[in-house]
């Protein structure tokens, strides 16, 4: 039966084993196939041997469980399907330093750069990806900035930035490259007309706009100084700037800013704060900003069209184009740009000075800051699909959790390493394929990840279709069950769908839900159980889930039901008069009625036609006897007087009231019982009608009889 197990231990004699499948859930799960068997958990395999090889004697273990008890169950070695989960690395080129090969950047950070995991359900797998933060590394570094009237002194410091920060960065990189892009706000605020074209009127500026890519990314320094020279500032009537604008045409132009596929550093300069969603109602612009790129002649033409971006906008778009930004602001808005840069991951935050080499120093500190943390993030997962990162840092440090995405204080030729493990619950995706990406943030490096799901048996393949096993050809026959063709259901197929309310059969011959089919004593065909046959014709199972028989109810005397009943559905049935479990209690209470016709003598109840004395001092089978009570020998030596000397009180009423008991005579008083000699037992002296003493013995016996034993011989005569 399904949830046994059967096994020889020795030549002759066998065992059953009857697995409990509230405890082990490959069991409990109810799987019907290989595949619904291996998605439950790493523990659960399946047979898939031929139902022939797989039942013994009628005993038919579940296909699904542990390996160990698929074994014991008898199920071939090589019929036990239990496909384990792998890790193949697909391109493993080790950690580098800068070289150079026909101009090309080979420069290699992180290892292995690609694998394949197949995942089966609830096993994780394992691998381990290395990070080494490589000498000469190039960086692209474009320049923000905020060119409104206040900003004057600050622009003065810039324009000599590009010769002298190459200089300053050489111990850092020789590849460097910069570029400049200056913001300040849309111009949908209605002014005069003279206004529009120079608000600095009287005085002469330019024009306002939103952004302005005035220089793509370049080696050229002197370039760079050149057009930065040419740059004026502007005016605008209100403090809050079109910064967050500007960074998002910044990030997403890649092609018209010039941005490698190299380290990528955004300088964001300015004096004030910033406008967030919503603020573009001042103007009527009201559609939300799209992440895009709109230049046209390097000039931003979508300003009057769409709202500023939000704060999230901006960390998934500088995320996903590997952009570390650098805040250069002054000290009154430091604050404001500290909670923003808490925001956005790999960001830094610096004071500005008029000092012109500030703004220079202000750039490598933040940089030294940004590229000595290495934080791993991953794509986004597929449903089910789990992932967990252990880092091993400098100096042996190791941590867990989200803090096992990061190394800190990491210098030029440290390497780090990073234990990381996906684990994938049931068959996400429906089993296709799926790629996700593992990279550092700031870093254009990425690590891809192919991601199987093993969501069949290897024996899926090896189906039989249309097999005779599955009621004539009414299904496949696949890793040792029927898979049903189209309209058909049951373990054989034996069920046209056409005739049953439920797909799931099994589920109308289990009571309460419970994991044995038919509780085990029948089989369940098209969703109603048949109940097996005993081999004792008087002996039958019953009920709609087969889980009555006549046969398992207590037994007493070695009787059922102690031969006062009959067994319905493992429960007595009592006869009339009878009570209990094995219905060996009776309800007579004749057998408890004392000789002046009360039940137990009015000391205690009858239970199951016994008395249980409540008053401790009576004792005896009806509750008359009291060992310790005055009074026995008083009340009885009329009737031992008449019977054994034919004289006293009831010398003539004598054979109707003293009949009671047994009378044995002795000789002499010497030859009465002894107490010790019988249980209960009463020696009593008293005189008879001629005042002399006589002698004898009262006690009540097992079998609730009494017995009197007297002496013949008569003592001496009372002295007066």
């Amino acid at each position: 039966q399904e949830g046994q197990l059967i096994f020889h231990v020795g030549p002759g004699s066998c065992c059953v084993c009857v697995l409990r499948s509230d405890s082990n859930i490959c069991i409990s799960a109810k799987a019907k196939t290989c595949g619904e068997c291996i998605q439950i958990g790493p523990q659960c395999a399946w047979c898939k041997d031929p139902v022939s090889y797989f039942v013994y004697k009628g005993f038919k273990p579940s296909r699904c469980d542990d390996r160990d008890s698929l074994e014991k169950a008898w199920c071939s070695p090589h019929g036990i399907e239990n496909p384990r989960g792998t890790v193949t690395i697909d391109k493993n080129k080790p950690v580098t330093n800068r070289k150079i090969d026909g101009g090309q950047n080979l420069i290699t950070q992180i290892q292995p750069q690609k694998l394949t995991l197949n995942l089966r359900s609830g096993e994780s797998q394992k691998f381990t990806l290395k990070f080494k933060r490589a000498e000469d590394y190039p960086i692209d570094l474009y320049f923000l900035m905020d060119l409104s009237d206040s900003m004057q002194t600050n622009l003065e410091n810039v324009k000599n930035l590009g010769t002298e920060l190459a200089r300053a960065m050489q111990n850092t990189t020789k590849d460097l490259r910069i570029g400049f892009g200056s913001f300040l706000e849309k111009p949908f605020i209605p002014v005069m007309p003279t206004y529009v074209k120079n608000p600095c009127f009287p005085n002469n500026c330019t024009a306002p706009f939103s952004y302005i890519n005035v220089l793509n990314l370049t080696d050229d320094s002197a370039l760079f100084i050149q057009e930065v020279s040419k740059q004026k500032t502007s005016r605008n009537l209100n403090s809050s700037e079109a910064g967050f604008q500007a960074i998002m045409q910044a990030a997403v132009c890649t092609e018209v800013i010039g941005w490698r596929n190299v380290t990528r550093l955004l300088v964001f300069s300015t004096d004030a704060g910033f406008h967030l969603p919503g603020d573009g109602k001042l103007g009527g612009i009201v559609r939300p900003n799209v992440g895009k790129c709109h230049l046209e002649n390097n000039m931003y033409t979508m300003s009057n069209y769409f709202d500023y971006p939000t704060i999230s906008q901006l960390v998934d778009t500088l995320s996903d184009n590997n952009i570390q930004t650098i805040f250069a602001v002054t000290q009154q808005f430091r604050d404001l740009y500290q909670e923003l840069s808490a925001l956005i991951p790999k960001s830094a935050v610096g004071t500005l000075s008029t000092n012109p080499s500030s703004v220079i120093q202000l750039i490598i500190d933040a940089y030294n800051s940004l590229s000595s943390e290495v934080i791993l993030e991953n794509s986004r997962l597929p449903e089910g699909v789990s992932i967990s990162y252990i880092s091993h840092c400098k100096n042996g440090v190791s941590k867990k959790g989200e803090n096992g995405r990061k190394c800190s204080n990491i210098s030029i030729g440290d390497e780090v390493m990073f234990d990381i493990e996906i684990t994938a619950k049931g068959c996400p995706s429906k089993g296709k394929s799926e790629t996700i990406k593992i990279k550092p943030l700031g870093f254009t490096e990425e690590v891809e990840i192919i991601l199987n799901f093993i969501c069949e048996c290897e024996c899926h393949k090896d189906g039989f279709p249309n097999s005779p096993v599955c009621s004539g050809g009414n299904g496949t026959l696949e890793c040792g069950v029927c898979r049903c063709n189209e309209g058909w259901l049951g373990r054989l197929c034996e069920c046209s769908q056409d005739e049953v309310l439920t797909e799931d059969l099994d589920a109308n011959c289990r009571m309460d839900n419970k994991m044995d089919i038919c509780s085990n004593n029948g089989e369940c065909v098209c969703g109603t159980c048949e109940c097996k046959k005993r081999d004792n014709p008087e002996e039958r199972y019953s009920g709609k889930f087969c889980e009555c028989d006549n046969f398992n109810c207590d037994r007493s005397n070695n009787k059922l039901c102690g031969g006062h009943g009959r067994c319905e559905c493992r429960k007595c049935i009592c006869d009339a008069n009878y009570a209990g479990s094995a219905c060996d209690c009776p309800l007579d209470t004749s057998t408890c009625l004392a000789s002046n016709k009360q039940i137990c003598n009015g000391r205690g109840i009858c239970e199951c036609g016994v008395c249980k004395c409540t008053d401790s001092k009576f004792q005896g089978p009806t509750c008359e006897i009291c060992p310790t009570c005055p009074g026995v020998c008083t009340k009885n030596k009329d009737c031992v007087q008449c019977r054994a000397f034919g004289t006293g009180d009831k010398k003539d009423t004598c054979e109707k009231e003293c009949s009671y008991f047994n009378l044995i005579t002795k000789k002499k008083k010497e030859e009465l019982p002894e107490p010790n000699d019988q249980p209960y037992i009463n020696h009593c002296k008293e005189r008879d009608a001629n005042d002399r003493w006589f002698f004898f013995t009262y006690a009540t016996k097992s079998d609730s009889t009494i017995e009197v034993h007297v002496a013949e011989e008569l003592g001496k005569w009372k002295m007066k």
